[in-house]
């Protein structure tokens, strides 16, 4: 098994795992392998170190650092939509008119997430209905197998 450090056009970098380079090269070449993030096809592989096991070999000793790491912008950023989808209700492409109903009061206030269009979010906020479009990666949307 292979693990590669990859890149997409827009700068996420990801995971992959092969059974070998012919099988990156293979899955690359035909565009099935897509950015987690943004679901470019565009994937470029990065230079990655070997990880060798040589028998003798001293124990890596870590050191906490004198200040808490902060995770980066693209965890947090999963982290925040992952709170979002497990926190809010999927109305899909009557979100317009849900959030309309919870608006005028017609329907229990809660939280929701769906479609809709730019010049439905346009009408939201003209009638002072708070939206906000956020890109959920197609891996989120989706059960893993």
């Amino acid at each position: 098994m292979k693990v590669l450090d990859l890149r997409c056009a827009n700068g996420h970098g990801f995971e992959g795992w092969f059974a070998s380079e012919d099988d990156f090269m293979a899955q690359n070449g035909s565009g099935r392998i897509e950015c987690p993030l943004c679901a470019d096809r565009v994937i470029s592989r990065l230079p990655s170190a070997p990880r060798l096991n040589i028998s003798g070999a001293r124990e890596v000793v870590t050191t906490e650092p004198a200040e808490p790491v902060q995770p980066d912008m693209q965890t947090a950023w999963l982290q925040a939509v992952r709170h979002m989808m497990k926190n809010t209700e999927d109305v899909g492409e009557r979100f317009a008119e849900e959030a309309r109903r919870i608006h005028y009061g017609e329907t229990p206030n809660r939280g929701i997430r769906g479609e809709a269009t730019g010049d439905q979010r346009a009408a939201l906020q003209d009638e002072g209905i708070e939206v906000m479009a956020i890109p959920v990666p197609r891996a989120l949307k989706e059960p893993l197998q």
